[in-house]
């Protein structure tokens, strides 16, 4: 039992308890000192202690090279600020009771401040004692106390773009995630820290006018104790208590005054190179051109008559002499490279051409970016939980899953060119998309059967063009009242950039994530991937294939049959085109699905026989592709977008079957006439669905 109590004794003094306990203990001690009775030497000590503190404080303020290095510093300007209070209490208590007694009634410390610091002229203590709260007050404590809160306004700011600039250098691998993490962290405590110093600036400038209230209040709790309970005379009763009380309250301004100085150093760091004495010396006094000019006003001052002469020569030749030894100090380093300058040059030339130019200047193009204006930096700022950055996330994993391969990050960065509520959506440096978003609003879409206009700013759909009202989130109600299609302003970017994503899946398909798809594949099936490549294709070819599907629209989730036809039909031939449409054909059955769900009739447009046949006699007389009358191909086009169009008005997919021979010619010659039009051949059509012909593109005579 006994081992057991030295056992747990011996734990609650070890030194990480006790360094935990040393924070409470002294709260505690100095909350107790304002009840309890201190012995006059108690009071000294912690007087002593007091002005130890500030100093230790104050210098720690100046050492420290950045702000958050002495984070702390607003817990601590409280606990000081409380020790002082605790004094003030503990020796009004004591020069009430015992002043009658002599001037070293309330101890040493509060005596000499009273006595030697001021001449033991009551007059005199009290200007003094003035002077200093006035200083603290208004001057240190006022502009420390500015500073601070416009800091902690400034950093609030410039938080969203600090954000910013860390998730860009993350998505660009510039930095980790524990850096990120690192950064992202400091900038929280640099914001709380500006915050909390703006709000403890507030305890300096109570504490000085409490040191005033106490003065007064202790002139005159003396005067009426002296006269009424200890039947002192009023003039011998006014000087030793205004002595005694003068003495307190210097020896609590003075520290007070030291960490209101403290506190004006720390908030107002500019720059982390180095301590501020540091700073001070390498920026003040380091140009000896300045301490040549000093040197010279002030001597041209201390020859005019009636001046104190010995004094200003005195300081003219001491900055001359500081200006001399700087002037020598930076000559030294040109003096000594002298009989090696040829060397010297041939060195210096090598850094100035590896500066002028390296390999590190040339900077990756981002494959897919999003540039936003700064008022859209809280939609993608991952500390305010921006609600694009989830969608994002959400779009790649979709895109992953429907598409059949996983995209390129999406790099977002702040671009103060642009206009702050637009947007540009850029495929390896070129726009490819752009708009503008409303934070706080909604975009009411016209879906084209709508009952009526809506109040608001008149714009387009970014991702489809179509009529649009950004509005209020209080006319949301009428706005689906009247048929709108209502949606966010992060939800109208994220839209626009799957809609982007989507049609450029093609371009999105680089030879990097080829090759992560076909491992992808190969740890499921290692030997069908070995089979194929490097054997029977390159990767190329294989890129090739893949991106021409995604050109129409085709997506690549089916891999293992993909691969399988190109393994079958890659010893006889190896042109994407040809092989293209062998994998076409194998996976028709989820073309058609795609376009004709279910087991419905596959409607759709079809050639007249009689223009089939010129257009497979055209291709086959034309070399490589072929070539239509132009003629005939106006009315080709003219025609198809007729069809096209009665076919998206009556509900269904612009669709157009044609031989085999004629599907690729004429899906990239009417792709871009007719964008929403799918080009099928015979082939792709399982047996087991029913085609039906709703139009015949005809050619006239």
């Amino acid at each position: 039992m006994a081992s057991n109590n030295s056992l747990n004794l011996r734990e609650l003094l070890s030194p990480s308890n006790l360094r935990t306990l040393a924070a409470p203990i002294l709260i505690i001690m100095i909350l107790s000192m304002m009840v309890l009775p201190l012995p006059v030497f108690l009071l000294d000590v912690f007087f002593t202690f007091n002005i130890a503190i500030s100093v230790m404080v104050m210098l720690v303020a100046m050492y420290s090279k950045r702000p958050l290095d002495f984070s702390v510093f607003p817990t601590v300007l409280l606990v000081t600020t409380l020790l002082r209070l605790s004094l003030n209490v503990a020796s009004t208590r004591i020069v009430l009771l015992e002043g009658h007694s002599g001037p070293d009634a309330a101890g040493k410390v509060i005596e000499a401040f009273g006595a030697f610091l001021v001449g033991g002229n009551t007059a005199v203590g009290i200007v003094v004692f003035v002077i200093l709260t006035l200083i603290n007050f208004v001057v240190i404590t006022k502009g420390a106390g500015r500073i601070a809160e416009v800091s902690a306004r400034f950093t609030l700011d410039a938080m969203p773009g600090k954000q910013m600039a860390i998730d860009a250098d993350l998505n660009a691998g510039l930095i980790d995630e524990k850096t990120a993490k690192a950064r992202r962290k400091e900038i929280g405590q640099e914001s709380d820290f500006y915050g909390a110093m703006d709000g403890a600036s507030k305890f300096v400038r109570g504490d000085a006018v409490a040191g005033i209230l106490i003065l007064v209040i202790n002139i005159i709790g003396g005067l009426f104790v002296g006269v009424m309970q200890h039947d002192m005379a009023m003039g011998e009763a006014g000087r030793t208590y205004t002595l005694l009380t003068i003495g307190d309250g210097l020896v609590a301004q003075i520290p007070a005054l030291i960490i209101s100085v403290a506190a004006g150093l720390v908030v107002s760091r500019v720059g982390d190179e180095g301590d501020i004495g540091g700073q001070v010396i390498n920026q003040v006094f380091s140009n000896p051109q300045v301490l040549t000019l000093t040197a010279i006003i002030i001597g041209v001052l201390g020859l005019i008559p009636g001046m104190p002469n010995l004094v200003f020569l005195l300081l003219a030749l001491v900055f001359g002499a500081l200006a001399w030894m700087r002037h020598k100090r930076l000559q030294e380093p040109q003096e000594s490279a002298a009989p090696a300058e040829a060397q010297a040059a041939a060195a210096a030339q090598q850094p100035a051409e590896a500066q002028e130019a390296s390999w590190n200047d040339v900077a990756p193009v981002d494959v897919l970016g999003l540039e936003v204006g700064y008022r859209l930096i809280p939609m993608v700022d991952k500390s305010q939980d921006g609600e694009l950055l989830k969608r994002i996330r959400g779009l790649r994993k979709k895109f992953a899953q429907e598409v059949g391969f996983l995209s390129s990050p999406v790099h977002i960065r702040d671009n103060l060119e642009l206009k702050p509520n637009a947007y540009r959506i850029a495929l390896k440096g070129v726009e490819i998309g752009a708009g503008e978003a409303y934070p706080g609003q909604f975009l009411a879409i016209n879906p084209g059967r709508v009952s009526g206009p809506l109040q608001g700013r008149e714009t387009k759909d970014p991702a489809f063009g179509l009529p649009a009202f950004w509005i209020d989130s209080g006319g949301r109600e009428q706005a689906h009242a009247l048929g709108y299609t209502v949606v966010d302003a992060s939800t109208v970017v994220a839209t626009h950039l799957n809609h982007v994503i989507l049609n450029h899946a093609s371009e999105l398909l680089g030879r990097q994530e080829t090759q992560a798809l076909l491992d992808h594949i190969g740890k499921d099936a290692p030997k069908l991937i070995d089979d194929l490549v490097p054997k029977l294709l390159p990767v190329s070819s294989v890129q090739r294939v893949l991106q021409n599907l995604l050109d129409e629209g085709v997506n690549i989730r089916d891999m293992r049959t993909i691969i399988e036809v190109l393994a079958e039909h890659a010893p006889r031939t190896q042109d994407p085109i040809e092989l293209t449409a062998k994998v076409r054909e194998a996976l028709g059955r989820a073309i058609i699905q795609g376009l004709f769900p279910g087991n419905a009739e596959v409607q759709v447009i079809a050639l007249e026989p009689g223009l089939e046949r010129i257009l497979l006699q055209a291709m086959t007389s034309g070399g490589d592709g072929g070539a239509i009358e132009p003629g005939l191909a106006d009315t080709l086009l003219r025609q198809t977008a007729q069809l096209a169009q009665r076919q998206e008005d009556i509900g269904l997919p612009p669709v157009l079957l044609v031989p085999a021979p004629l599907r690729m010619l004429l899906s990239r010659f009417l792709r871009r006439a007719v964008p929403s039009l799918k080009v099928i051949s015979n082939g792709e059509v399982p047996e087991s669905r029913t085609i039906r012909v709703t139009g015949m593109v005809g050619a006239a005579a």
